[in-house]
């Protein structure tokens, strides 16, 4: 019994598409909302690398640290001016982006 050059499975492989690396036109129809960037103070450190966060306009929101600033290892504490990034679609959470001082 011949098992041939493929083996047990035989027949054709599949027809494999090269990924297309091309950019694509995203402004089109594109429904991305883009982040509302706002300042604040930070009130309280919580666990997780969570914290409070007083806007000026005094509303209080949960932030946490983005990914560059835990691999630069940027300490923050309260009283901390800081600018962070929040989504329109959920105005009590956010992401701190820069610490001000």
């Amino acid at each position: 019994m011949s098992r041939g050059r493929r083996g047990f499975r035989g027949g054709r492989r599949p027809n494999r598409r090269r990924r297309d690396n091309r950019k694509r036109n995203t402004d089109e129809g594109s429904s991305e909302e883009k982040a509302v960037e706002v300042e604040g103070v930070i009130t309280s450190v919580l666990a997780g690398t969570q914290f409070r966060v007083q806007l000026q306009s005094g509303h209080e929101v949960l932030a946490h640290i983005s990914g560059k600033m835990r691999k630069r290892f940027i300490r923050l504490v309260e009283g901390d001016r800081v600018k962070m990034e929040m989504s329109p679609y959920d105005v009590t959470k956010a992401r701190i982006t820069y610490r001000l001082g």
